[in-house]
């Protein structure tokens, strides 16, 4: 099985650079100091016009956790339909209850949504989230999830490897299992070669600064120090780095 490295995108700009660097598949993000929220359309479209690459776009209303109202879940499904209406090649969502089940009704309804397009359906990190991972896996599995993206209930992927490995070995002919989170060029090979999963998922995280972040008495800033004054973007060269690795 081939090799794929999905780079995690805040916006165009970060898309360009991940094309650049030679990613042919991202998931397309806003806000991803909050965890990755909703993109803009504006950042679907223009990805979509001038590159080539495989676009799953994010389905998350606000930060925090996964249990949403049917208020927030209205508001999911309507973005999910112009997502898809504009060229998005499938979604990455995630629905829990408030035990950490799998909300089965949403993850179904949004499930239908992405097939009526032909689309690819995506469960997230809200997996990490759950109480029970191979219930959930199963549950997934059942309702036709196509992915799942999980750092092995641990905050790092390394730290997650033995579940990423016993979920690949028992489930992965039936789900593709794609690894995230503290994933570069210097683990994902063996990330790969341990859990003999074929995807990895990173944003290949670099930072720019914008002087008006603090000026006056007034700070916007969202980084810890020495970053205070900067922002993340998707770096190139770290992207070509992580592809040659592995």
């Amino acid at each position: 099985m081939e090799r794929i490295v999905e780079i995690c995108c805040g916006g165009y700009e970060d898309a360009l650079n991940a094309y650049q660097g030679g990613a042919t598949r991202i998931e397309l993000n806003s806000a991803l100091h909050l965890g990755g929220l909703t993109p803009s359309l504006g950042s679907l479209i223009l990805t979509k016009q001038n590159t080539n690459l495989e676009v799953i776009c994010m389905i998350r209303p606000r930060g925090s956790g996964f249990c949403y109202s049917e208020r927030e879940f209205e508001v999911m499904k309507y973005d999910a339909k112009l997502l898809m209406d504009n060229g998005s090649d499938g979604l990455a969502f995630g629905f829990l209850d408030k035990q950490g089940n799998i909300d089965k009704d949403k993850t179904k309804q949004m499930i239908d949504i992405i097939k009526q397009y032909h689309g690819t359906a995506v469960f997230h990190r809200a997996f990490d989230c759950v109480s029970n991972p191979y219930e959930s896996i199963e549950t997934l599995i059942d309702l036709g999830i196509d992915r799942v993206l999980t750092s092995g209930l641990e905050n790092k992927a390394m730290e997650g490897i033995e579940l990423i490995k016993d979920l690949q070995a028992k489930y992965g002919e039936q789900i593709e299992i794609l690894a995230g989170s503290g994933i570069n060029a210097t683990n994902a090979r063996t990330i790969m070669d341990e859990t003999e999963i074929y995807q990895v998922h990173s944003s290949c995280k670099d930072w720019l600064n914008d002087p008006t972040t603090s000026m006056n008495h007034v700070s916007y800033a969202y980084a810890l120090s020495p970053h205070e004054n900067d922002y993340d973007v998707v770096s190139k060269q770290l992207v070509e780095e992580l592809i040659k690795s592995i």
